[in-house]
């Protein structure tokens, strides 16, 4: 009996480092509280108000898998759970809202819970990324300004 080897796909470490250097070039990074957010919201069905809650809960258990741990305290440039962010969607003007965890629509923010805020979440100031729409077009969303909440800023 000949056992032969594959030798063109990559040992398990190396896997590892595949996936790895895929995380630091799409630059996400999640706190701890965010990421323990995410996991909530796919645990309770936070997303089933989103127009299509499969592709939602697909792209943010991306993010999960793809997103590095932020540093603690996070950056000020991060986009985090309860900060303001000021965003352009390619063709459209700045707009802002505060990112919010919450399963429902609340005025002013902008949810985790749809795909813009799944986008969002784990972004730079600056940084400008894909963004998949409802109706499956991809448009470019780029973070524009990030200020901490009130309740964060005077931790």
């Amino acid at each position: 009996m000949t056992i032969t080897r594959i030798t063109h796909l990559p040992a398990g470490s190396d896997f590892r480092s595949l996936f790895e250097r895929s995380a630091v070039e799409t630059g996400f990074l999640l706190t701890v509280e965010d990421r323990l957010g995410i996991e909530r919201l796919l645990r309770h069905r936070g997303t089933k108000n989103a127009p299509n809650p499969p592709l939602l809960n697909g792209l943010l258990r991306h993010k999960l898998r793809i997103s590095r741990g932020a540093p603690e305290p996070a950056p000020p440039e991060l986009v985090v759970a309860g900060c303001h962010v000021t965003y352009m969607i390619s063709g459209e003007g700045a707009r802002t809202g505060a990112l919010s965890m919450s399963p429902v629509p609340i005025p002013g923010h902008v949810l985790v819970a749809s795909l813009l805020g799944a986008t969002l979440i784990g972004m730079r100031k600056l940084q400008k990324v894909p963004l998949l729409r409802d109706d499956g077009q991809i448009e470019t969303v780029v973070v524009l300004d990030v200020h901490p909440s009130p309740d964060h800023a005077a931790a």
